[in-house]
């Protein structure tokens, strides 16, 4: 017996069909779903190797045959530890501008952020001459072969990797897209229709997919306090690309999901009513805990996650049973809800504690 007793190594049971009639509000189930934005790879290489005995593999660029082996480690990955899907994103090529520096909890031992300054498009001469990317089979491949090996029972959640305003801020930087919206309101624009456009191919690919059971993409618009821009700056320029994402999602009998951190209250409604967003994911206690975000939406959306990244990080194995339970015990019976990480699984996350909340969320 390993040391999560509840964790079905060996005995998973997916069921990609419930998982998405719980969230829906269809059916009701005696516990919660799991799901998971992002396991950082720093915590599934010692998972795979010391739980799971596989062999880590490192997908090399190019070697079809390591990221196919990666691949099939991310699907074991996502089985063995009791979820009813997949979920993978990958990202255009955007040219944007980034800073790395060292981190000693990273697979790699370092970590990037972007550039907050300087971006790569700043004026009309630097839009003229930026390089398009543009989506090609390969651009595709591993979702496709990720939807030609999954287990029984399990689905996919696609997206394309960062949303449509983190692109805009990175291409732009976050500084200079500040700056262009009061200088160069016609660049932003042209820059947000253009990748919009190209990020609409990409989605009109992964809806087609065999496999697929939502689009799930990622776009944090929110700090602590407030939205990243004036709210009104977000409906011009980035909601519209997310309702016609939605819209597409939705005419191929899809739901469509929605990870953005911060506080984004000012645009709740939005979200909610216009874009159309089937489900809400990322929650921080200090902003609002999950508890108190469903019982203000939880009527009208479905809720993902909430075990906030602090509690993972800082709190005692116990601690951390305690309130994935009361997170469970008071969020669960009121439906269309499923348990997990209030954010992500970055690397900095003790083993142990994610595998705790896993383990608990399971009982």
């Amino acid at each position: 017996m390993h040391p999560y007793p509840n964790i079905p190594i060996g005995r998973p049971q997916p069921d990609a069909k419930r998982f998405i009639d719980v969230i829906m509000g269809r059916a009701a189930s005696e516990r919660p779903p799991m799901v998971e934005y992002l396991v950082d790879d720093a915590l599934r290489k010692p998972i795979m190797q010391q739980l799971l005995g596989r062999e880590w593999v490192d997908p090399q660029p190019g070697d079809r045959r390591s990221i196919q082996a990666y691949l099939d480690n991310f699907v074991v990955f996502f089985h063995q530890l009791g979820y009813d899907f997949v979920r993978y994103e990958e990202s255009l090529p955007f040219a944007e501008r980034g800073i790395s520096g060292l981190d000693p909890t990273g697979i790699q031992g370092t970590r990037e952020w972007r550039d907050m300054h300087t971006g790569a498009i700043s004026d009309w001469a630097s839009f003229d001459a930026y390089e398009w990317p543009s989506v090609t089979p390969a651009t595709m491949a591993n979702y496709a072969y990720l939807s030609q090996h999954l287990p029984e029972g399990m689905g996919l959640l696609v997206c394309h990797a960062g949303g449509i305003y983190e692109h805009l801020a990175a291409v732009f930087s976050y500084e200079g897209l500040c700056y262009a919206l009061y200088d160069q309101p016609d660049l932003v624009e042209a820059v947000a229709n253009r990748m919009g456009e190209l990020m609409l191919d990409y989605y009109r690919q992964l809806v087609e997919l065999e496999g697929v059971i939502a689009i799930f993409p990622g776009d944090d618009m929110g700090f602590r306090t407030g939205t990243l821009l004036p709210p009104d700056a977000l409906r011009t320029y980035t909601l519209p690309w997310h309702k016609r994402y939605a819209e597409l999602t939705h005419a191929h009998a899809l739901p469509y999901f929605l990870h953005s951190c911060g506080n984004v209250f000012e645009i709740m409604d939005d979200l909610i009513e216009d874009v159309g967003i089937d489900a809400k994911h990322s929650y921080e206690d200090a902003i609002m805990p999950v508890e108190q975000f469903q019982e203000r939406y939880g009527e009208r959306i479905g809720i993902l996650g909430g075990v906030d990244v602090d509690v993972l990080g800082r709190r005692s194995l116990e601690e951390i049973r305690s309130r994935v339970r009361q997170i469970i015990d008071t969020c669960q019976p009121r439906g269309r809800y499923c348990i997990g990480s209030g954010n992500s699984i970055p690397s900095y996350i003790p083993v142990e504690s994610y595998l705790t909340m896993l383990d608990e969320a399971q009982r």
